[in-house]
Parts: structure tokens; sequence; C-alpha cells
């Protein structure tokens, strides 16, 4: 109930009012039956904005602090997020990791939408960053076509560090659904889903228009934030492997 009050009479309207979105591919988006909506990251307001202009209720994987912050500002984010179609997960990785992915697929089996950032994080940069292969899993064990989704110029609407919202323009772009039943019965294999979750970042590449590399968006940030602070970074052995055998000829191909 608090979804439809939120998207329709308190949160929605002034959303559309102060910020005029031009939204295209709507009619990509299923009527029904479970999929997944896999949009790059660029700020928080991404989730606020995306389940403002789908007609069908979207629902969210939500790291689990949002749902555990005693006392009543506490109380207050749990009624939100819960009211907004967040679902609280351990993202500590390991098997709590194998426990959010159960949840997705559950939540796709129901027939719902599952809003999914393949990046596992804010972009910290602008660019596009390599997706990671849970959304593969989940898409080939609930059996659910793949929705790339673009949103362009919500990074300027809230910028990373800021608190306040900016009235700019911002673009949603949803792309055609991405049929992986070929794949079916291999999820878990490492080389199918990192191939699956690659097109789906080829996808919403070509739909955003970034610039895209080929490093996970927590590394970036790491790294960033080490330059910025003047320390140095170990490099892991795999990346050291393949800038290795990287030549001149490769970088430019």
């Amino acid at each position: 109930m608090l979804y439809w009050t939120l998207k329709y009479v308190l949160l929605g309207p002034l959303l559309k009012l102060f910020w005029p979105t031009k939204v295209t591919g709507l009619d990509n988006i299923p009527k029904t039956g479970g999929a997944i909506l896999a949009s790059n990251h660029l700020a928080v307001v991404d989730s606020f904005f995306l389940p403002t202009h789908v007609k069908r209720r979207i629902v969210f994987l939500a790291k689990s602090e949002y749902f555990t912050e005693p006392g009543i500002k506490g109380k207050l984010k749990k009624w939100f997020f819960a009211g907004t179609g967040q679902y609280p997960v351990d993202r500590s990785g390991g098997s709590a990791g194998q426990a959010a992915l159960n949840t997705g697929v559950r939540l796709l089996r129901e027939g719902n939408l599952l809003g999914v950032y393949p990046e596992g994080t804010r972009s910290p940069d602008g660019r596009l960053h390599k997706g990671k292969t849970g959304i593969a899993r989940m898409a080939l064990q609930a059996q659910v076509p793949v929705i790339p989704v673009a949103m362009v110029g919500t990074e300027k609407v809230n910028p990373i560090g800021s608190k306040m919202w900016w009235p700019k323009r911002i673009e949603i772009h949803i792309g055609t659904p991405l049929d992986f039943s070929r794949y079916d019965g291999l999820a878990g294999d490492r080389f199918v889903e990192r191939s699956i979750a690659d097109e789906v970042m080829y996808n919403l590449m070509e739909l955003s228009g970034q610039e895209y590399v080929d490093i996970y968006a927590a590394r970036a940030k790491e790294l960033a934030d080490a330059e910025r602070a003047g320390t140095p970074v170990a490099v892991p052995r795999q990346e050291q492997a393949r800038d290795a055998a990287r030549t001149p000829e490769t970088e430019a191909s």
C-alpha cells in the first residue's frame, strides 16, 4: 500500500514535476511474470526515478543495514524501505552472498520485477564498470529475461557526496529483453555466467553511451581513493598477469 501511495500521491508527482524525464522503451517491460531490470548505477536516486516511470511494481535487494538501525530514525528507515519494495539482504559475502541470490531467485519465481545493479555499487567516476555474475545466476535459475535499463543524468541530480537533489533533466532508456534460455541448465558454470554478465554490460554501454572499463566499480573506487591519499595499492596476481599479457596491439584492438 505504501509503495503505491508514494508512487502516485506523495513522491511520484513531485519527481515528475521537478525532474522532467524522457523515457523510451517502456513496451519492452512484460506486463506480467518475473524479469530482471538490469540498470547502470550513477546515483542513489536511480532507485526512485525508475519505479516512478514503470507501471509495474519493482522490488530491489537492499543491504540489511537499512533495516537494522536502532531508534526512531531506524524504525522510520525500515518502514520506508520496506514500503518502497526493498528486501533486506546480507551483502557481506560468502554464504551471505548466496543467500542474497536465493532471495532474488525466489522473488523472480514469484513473478516480480527485480531491479538489479550489475556493477554492485554506484559508479565512482561516471563510467560503466564490469558486471558481477550474480545477475547471470539469478536469470538462469529463475529462467527469466534480463532487460537492460540505462539511467542518464541522475549523477547530476544527486552527485556522490551530496545530500541535495538538483533540478536537472534525466533520461531512462529501456532496452530489448535479453533471452538467455540457450544456457538453461548451466547455472553455476563460471564461463557461461561471465559471458552473460558481459553481454548485459555491453547492452548497457550501448544504451547509456558510457565509457566501459573492465574493472569492478568497487575496485575503481578503491584505486581512486588510494590515488587521492597517495597510498600505494597492491595489484592482485591475476591483474598483473593480465597486464603483462597485453601488447600495444591488443590494447588498441
